[in-house]
């Protein structure tokens, strides 16, 4: 998951971190209130795992295969519905409007770890306290910074031109309104109680919700500061394995900052790549097309280096 964008672009900074802070803040808090309720409540139950787990997968997919891969990168090509599709589950994820999203992102490939990338740990960071000022900036702190993250109208024209995605991107809330909604109405079909629908909008709403949030934070900063650089791509973008799972595939950052348009992060079969998998399964059943692919000769790694945390 490449970066997590604004919940909205920058015309009144105050109210855009009040909004950036109840979509960041809201669901940890409430995930923390049921923990502490859960132990004597039965506040979690096995339907309230298996709604977690699906709401997990469908909209953390729609943010590395939608957002990511195919409207960031365009690393495959599908119909208008299926891209408006894709739009519209990755916007339940709650990390921004898919518009500014997929700008912020092109910004970071652009500049990254130099001046003007919106998230680096590196820029301007020195020593221990630059290091660890620097990871909470990448991680979370730059959402809330004044600054004017990425102009849509230079970085995701295309997206603005296309009718579909615009109207996704515009009815932002109406897609987290509806995943929110569709994690209580799967606890509810599979409890049958009002109680079994409110565990559910617990768990698969604000549980998925900081997930999804985390896992996507933890690319833009752990992997730029830790892990393996197998190419050489001028910045410090890491190979993070132990994160490749949870993030479907997106911590081979290093891999893909190498060849940004590959449908494929994780380049060998040892480099486990769920959402690549799902495009490929898409590509079978004639629902994917133009599959951005990598010859061979040039995925053979340019360096193989184990690093532990990176200079500035």
């Amino acid at each position: 998951m490449g970066c997590v964008g604004r919940v909205r672009p920058v015309e009144n900074p105050n109210i855009d971190r009040v909004a950036s802070a109840v979509v960041t803040g809201a669901p940890p808090l409430i995930l923390l209130i049921g923990m502490v309720y859960g132990w004597t409540t039965h506040l979690l139950v096995w339907q309230d795992l298996v709604v977690l787990l699906v709401m997990y997968c469908a909209i953390g997919m729609g943010i590395t295969v939608g957002f990511h891969r195919l409207l960031t990168h365009r690393s495959f090509k599908c119909n208008r519905w299926v891209r408006a599709g894709f739009a519209a589950l990755g916007s339940a994820a709650a990390e921004g409007p898919v518009i500014d999203w997929v700008a912020t992102h092109r910004k970071h490939h652009q500049f990254s770890d130099i001046d003007g990338d919106p998230h680096s740990p590196h820029v301007g960071r020195h020593g221990w306290r630059g290091a660890v000022g620097g990871l909470v900036h990448a991680h979370l702190g730059w959402v809330f910074s004044d600054m004017e993250v990425a102009d849509e109208r230079h970085y995701a024209k295309d997206l603005i031109a296309d009718p579909l995605v615009k109207f996704v991107s515009d009815t932002f809330f109406v897609w987290v309104l509806l995943g929110l909604v569709a994690a209580f109405a799967f606890g509810l079909a599979l409890s049958g109680t009002l109680a079994g629908g409110l565990t559910a909008l617990l768990w698969g709403g604000a549980c998925r919700i900081f997930l999804v949030h985390h896992v996507t934070f933890s690319v833009n900063s752990l992997c730029h500061y830790f892990g393996t650089q197998d190419y050489d791509t001028n910045d410090e973008s890491r190979n993070l394995a132990w994160l490749a799972v949870p993030t479907w595939g997106e911590a081979w950052h290093n891999n893909h900052h190498a060849f940004p348009t590959s449908y494929r992060h994780g380049l060998n079969w040892r480099q486990v790549d769920i959402s690549a998998g799902v495009i490929w399964l898409m590509e079978r059943a004639g629902l994917a097309r133009d599959v951005v692919r990598v010859d061979p000769a040039r995925r053979r790694p340019a360096r193989m280096q184990s690093r532990g945390a990176g200079a500035g």
